[in-house]
């Protein structure tokens, strides 16, 4: 680890290496840490739950609303592209003004443009709340990643950052289960407003709780220079008052953060993108490509056949929390991008007619091309850059590299549909797993050659954070 820092003997502090959170870094899996990774996880559930339901929603509002091949595209992406701007604007904010004054805030406008969204009377005002809860769930991700990542232990960091991460596959089923109900019981007008609507319940329920988390103790004591409130988030996760050392982590400016990791922003972000170009294109769309396979006869039968590959998926996060720690980051990564492709290009040579595979046998594959993804490059792209980066730089770096994912996903969410209505069924979805499989391949050879292995790895020393010693005066306690 790069360190300047010169510590006194205190409890909690590692003397062999310096280590001024090494009390923190061996503690266990403790009930703080688990409401920390719970608080952060619901977001995740309903991230997943607002992006994904769009699959359902247009089930209901093509006939609705006579929705062209562009409107659809433009419906399917809106979110995820205002979710870029979330995910720079509130990356930068968690850095410069701290994750407990940020965290919740991106839960309300999340909660309120899913609301918003429900009521909307025609496309514009959809393609706007949409837009505007996008803001939110953009925010959620350098928030949620880099407060779980700063308050785990070392040795389990990584299930504990891949737990939050999971709750994305139950938000996926969610809204499933929601599109089956509604389906099955409501005319198409209300079914759809009650899946958005649900949207709005799991963030405005979680946003007190958010409030209450304390600053995590790195941002209150690198940062911040606060070595009181340092303690009281310590007290949280590891169960027990510590002594910690006064040092504060060394300013960088925005050049130098760029010129120092730049390599590392290669080996975050462009992976990333070319995972969600896979996960959301398909994901968000699985019915331009169920439904050649099985033409739906009804709502709920189309619902059903739609989102069944997507529960397929599920399973794979829990296996790569399982994993993470053991098996390391790097590999479960190019596990899943090799796997995807190894999956894609049956599918491709399918629709193609090359290859004579049953339909059946493709609808498999495109269940386990989520499976894939998930164990592999879907959960490590979100662990990897909230450990990579200094404490000053760590949710912007990281919000720049999930942006990099979401302009990934609008790519394919905006092309895919005019894809297939340009080229047609057949041809246009062979154009699609091409496309998928020539991107899992740069994602397979991006991530060996940038990203580095960050299991079991102390975070100041797998963010090289530079620290050095500073008078630091505490608050009178009353």
């Amino acid at each position: 680890m790069k360190s300047e820092v010169g510590l006194s003997r205190h409890k909690g502090v590692d003397k062999s290496d310096g280590n001024p959170f090494g009390y923190l870094d061996r503690a266990r899996f403790s009930m703080g840490l688990l409401k920390v990774v719970l608080v952060s996880g619901m977001g995740f559930f309903t991230d997943a739950y607002d992006l994904f339901n769009i699959n359902v929603l247009l089930l209901f509002l093509i006939p609705l609303w006579h929705l062209t091949s562009a409107q659809q595209g433009l419906l399917a992406s809106s979110a995820i592209f205002s979710a870029i701007a979330g995910q720079l604007l509130f990356g930068r904010l968690l850095d410069v003004l701290g994750r407990k004054k940020v965290y919740g805030i991106e839960a309300a406008v999340l909660a309120a443009g899913a609301a918003a969204s429900a009521f909307s009377v025609n496309f514009p005002m959809l393609l706007a709340t949409r837009a505007v809860m996008g803001l939110g769930i953009g925010g959620d991700y350098p928030a949620s990643s880099t407060i779980a990542s700063e308050y785990s232990p070392t040795e389990t960091r990584g299930r504990a950052v891949a737990l939050v991460f999971s709750m994305q596959g139950f938000g996926i089923a969610t809204a499933v289960v929601t599109g089956l109900i509604a389906a099955a019981f409501l005319p198409p007008d209300l079914a759809w407003r009650l899946v958005a609507l649900v949207g709005a319940i799991p963030p405005a329920l979680v946003i007190y709780f958010r409030r209450q988390v304390p600053e995590t103790p790195r941002y209150s004591l690198l940062v911040k220079g606060d070595v009181h409130e340092a303690r009281k988030g310590l007290r949280l996760v590891a169960g027990s008052e510590t002594e910690v050392p006064m040092v504060k982590a060394s300013r960088k400016s925005a050049s130098q953060f760029f010129r120092e990791y730049w390599p590392l922003l290669i080996g975050t972000t462009l992976p990333w993108l070319l995972m969600d170009m896979a996960l959301y294109g398909t994901g968000v769309f699985s019915g331009l490509i169920t439904s050649e396979l099985f033409p739906g006869h009804s709502a709920v039968e189309s619902v059903l056949r739609d989102g069944v590959p997507l529960l397929v998926g599920v399973p794979g996060y829990f296996i790569a929390a399982a994993l993470i720690d053991r098996v390391g980051r790097k590999p479960l990564q190019l596990f899943g991008f090799a796997m995807s492709v190894a999956l894609y290009l049956p599918m491709m040579f399918y629709f193609l007619k090359l290859l004579p595979l049953s339909d059946y046998l493709i609808y498999a594959f495109f269940g386990l091309s989520f499976t894939a993804l998930n164990v592999g490059p879907n959960t490590t792209t979100f662990i990897v850059p909230a450990e990579v980066y200094p404490v000053r730089y760590r949710s912007t770096g990281h919000g720049i590299s999930a942006a990099a994912g979401k302009a990934g996903a609008a790519i394919t969410t905006l092309l895919f549909p005019i894809i297939k209505a340009t080229y047609g069924a057949s041809l246009g979805l062979a154009y699609i797993f091409a496309i998928l499989s020539v991107a899992g391949l740069l994602g397979f050879a991006i991530t060996y050659f940038f990203l580095p292995e960050t299991k079991k790895v102390p975070l100041e020393e797998a963010s090289g954070e530079e620290l050095a010693p500073v008078a630091v005066r505490e608050p009178a306690v009353h």
